[in-house]
This record gives C-alpha cells, structure tokens and sequence, in this order.
C-alpha cells in the first residue's frame, strides 16, 4: 500500500485529517515560525530560575531543533538577564533575537543596548487591566505606547504589539486603541495575547477573523494553559493564517504554562501534514536539558517528550509489541521514537506484566522454564510490583527469578530484560 500522509513508516493518524471536507476551510500560511519564549515567559513559572549560563545553553538547543526566533528575556529584569541576552546576540546561533519591554522608552533602550533584531513590546489591551493592574490613566497608556514603539522603530527594530489580556476586551474597543498606537507609533506584527487561556477552540477562529478584517499586519498567537486549550487554541489560529507560534519548551510559564512547542509541532507535522522546519528528532534532547536547568518536574506520560511513552507495561501491549512492534512500530505508537529522538521502545516488567513479558524476559536471561514456572514468576513480579508499587529494575527482577525459581538460575546470571 503506497504511503500516505496519515499513515507512513514515521506515523499513523487518523485518515479523517485528511478528509476534503475537514480540510475545505484551512487556510495555513505559507511558513510558519516558532518564536520561542521559554527563557522569558517561561522562566516566569513560579520557582523557575534561569542563569546567565542555563540560558545561553537553552538557546544553542533551542537553535539545535531549528526555533526560528528566540525571546532571549527582558533586559530590566537585571543585569544577569540583560548579560545573557547579548550573549546570545554575540554567539549568532541563527535564529532572531528579540527581547521583551514594557511599552517605555528606557525598556527599549536596553533592548537596543543588547543588540536584538526584534522587540515584543506590551501595548495596552482593555480598560480593566490599565484601570486595575497598570493604574494609569488610558491617555497616559496610549501615549507612551506611541513614544515608545515609534522609538524602537527608529532604532531598527522589528516591533510586536503585545495586548496584554487581548481576550477579555471589548473587540471593537481593544482594535480600535491598537490601530491608533500603531497608525501614532509603529506595529510590524500583532500578537493575540490569550493571558489567561480563556478563549475556546470555536471561539479563536472568531477571534482571527475579527482582527484579519481590521488588522493588515503580521499576527502571531500567543496562549497559555490554564483551560488546556494553547494546543488547540494555536493550531485554531494558524489555520486561520497566523504566522507566528509563540510556544515554550515543556509548556512552562505563568500559572499553568504556555502553549508548549513539542505538542504543537508534532500536532501540525502528522495531522495536518504542516512541517514547520524543527528538527523534530531533537525535541526530546531539548527537553531533557530545560528539565534539568528549570528543576521542573515532568509528568513521565507527557505528549512527545515524557519519559514512560515507549516503556510498555500493559501485558496485552507487551504482546503486540513482541508481534509487530520492530516492523510495525506505528501499529502500537502514534510517531515513531526516532521522529522525536526518544530511546527506543521497550517492554518493562511491573504489576500490569503478562506471561509474555516474563517469557522473553527469562530468554533474555537465559534461564529456561516450563509455562507453570513462568506463571510462577509472574505471580511473583506483580506481588513485588504491588508491594513497591513501582516497576522491577532489571536486579530486583534477576533476584525475583532467584527466589522463585532457585535450581533455573546460575550464580552471576546477568540481567538483560527484553
């Protein structure tokens, strides 16, 4: 059967992706570019703290897999970020380098200061979040938002608006105050802010619409987690023709995280046959070392990039595996590990093992046994599993096959589990 795009030796999805009718009303750009801002919104995660070091390491990993642009920080925040970011600049790593301001002249400055090719820059989005988190005055708001992004225009770089709270203003309102800053300054590009992760899936295409009809620049979208929906969300708005994933390594960030650039980026690649241009295969090495510079704690089942995804437990999986699973990967895997540049895939022994994980596991070890020993050890395997309410390292498991069957195992056997 000739390969097709929901199903080939790399994935399998669901065919009905792919249905005309599904497909009739997307309209993807051209390309799309990751601008990625885990070493600024994303070490705002509570307890989260980057060095000057972590972060130069994060952006040669994050040029490594192919980011497009890098949020590099915001160079108030002090002297270490501000360090970091002309660094960053210095090294020329190939992707963009932008910083992140408020919308005041000294912020952009600093910007200029460590060399960046782009700005995101804060613009006023509603009368609540100026009245209540700002508490300035709307005149006060816009004007310095003029100065400020007509400032960085003059000095060369490359402006994007960012509404704080875009998605709980008032759409007539909150267009109507962005075409003046821009039309009075200067906007290369607008981005949807989702602050809050409070818009739906149905209501983002709305949303895209609305501001395509007004709005003839540049749009990128930039969503957090707080309803699960920046995934969704982000794919809603691409589709729609935003350019511009703003996105974080493991979804850190504020609250309950951005939109996290693995899921997204594999979302796009298999079910919609969008290939941003990441090297996918080095999402998980990407992922491993924010993991370890943040000290975040990553759910082992987490999409892409989670370190239990391969390890096969379910007694029933394990046996499929052990039928198809080296020609047919896919059958059992939506992607297969090597797309992502996961370990290989592998039957692990606990209390959900089945008879045919315990027999390979003896061959491995070349102990052999009658089908009523095997049943032995698996008794034995599940009680330890239970009792530890863990998985068997691959000693607790030679050891367990010591205990349970004495007279099949041979001083110095070694461990080697399927």
């Amino acid at each position: 059967m000739p390969q097709q795009p929901w199903k080939n030796d790399k994935w399998f999805v669901s065919p009905w992706n792919f249905n005309d009718a599904v497909r009739a009303e997307f309209h993807f750009p051209k390309a799309i570019k990751i601008h990625d801002i885990t070493l600024r919104d994303g070490e705002q995660q509570t307890g989260v703290i980057f060095t000057k070091d972590d972060k130069i390491r994060i952006a040669e990993g994050l040029a490594e897999a192919g980011v497009h642009r890098i949020e590099a920080g915001m160079p108030v925040v002090s002297p270490s970020d501000a360090a970091a970011i002309k660094e960053i600049v210095k090294r020329n790593l190939g992707p963009q380098v932008f910083a992140f301001s408020r919308c005041m002249v000294d912020d952009v400055k600093r910007a200029v200061d460590c060399g960046v090719s782009g700005i995101v820059m804060e613009v006023p989005s509603s009368e609540h979040i100026i009245r209540y988190a700002y508490q300035w005055p709307l005149e006060r708001a816009i004007q310095l938002s003029i100065e400020s992004t007509a400032y960085a225009h003059e000095q060369g770089l490359e402006v994007v608006f960012f509404p704080i709270d875009f998605t709980r203003a008032d759409m007539t309102w909150v267009l109507d105050l962005i075409l003046r800053v821009a039309n009075e300054g200067h906007m290369d590009a607008l981005a949807l802010v989702d602050t809050f992760g409070v818009v739906s899936p149905h209501a983002m295409q709305y949303l895209v619409r609305q501001v395509r009809a007004r709005v003839d620049k540049r749009l990128e979208a930039h969503f957090h987690m707080d309803f699960g929906m920046g995934v969704a969300n982000t794919i809603m708005a691409v589709a729609e023709g935003v350019e511009v994933i703003h996105s974080t390594v493991l979804g850190l960030g504020e609250r309950a995280g951005n939109t996290p650039m693995e899921e997204t980026a594999m979302a796009l690649l298999t079910m919609y046959g969008v290939d941003i241009g990441l090297k996918y295969d080095k999402l998980y090495g990407l992922a491993r070392l924010v993991q370890e510079l943040s000290g975040h704690a990553v759910p082992s089942n987490r999409p892409v990039v989670g370190e239990a995804l391969y390890q096969i437990e379910s007694g029933i999986i394990a046996s499929w595996f052990q039928n198809c699973g080296a020609q047919q990967p896919t059958e059992l895997f939506p992607y297969h590990w090597d797309v992502v540049g996961q370990p290989a895939a592998k039957v692990v022994l606990g209390k959900g093992s089945g008879i045919d994980s315990i027999k390979a596991a003896l061959k491995s070890i070349n102990v052999t046994f009658t089908d009523e020993e095997a049943m032995q050890v698996v008794a034995a395997v599940k009680e330890f599993s239970l009792a530890n309410k863990r998985l068997l390292t691959e000693t607790e498991f030679l050891a367990v096959v010591e205990a349970t069957l004495p007279h099949r195992v041979s001083a110095g056997q070694a461990v080697q589990t399927a």
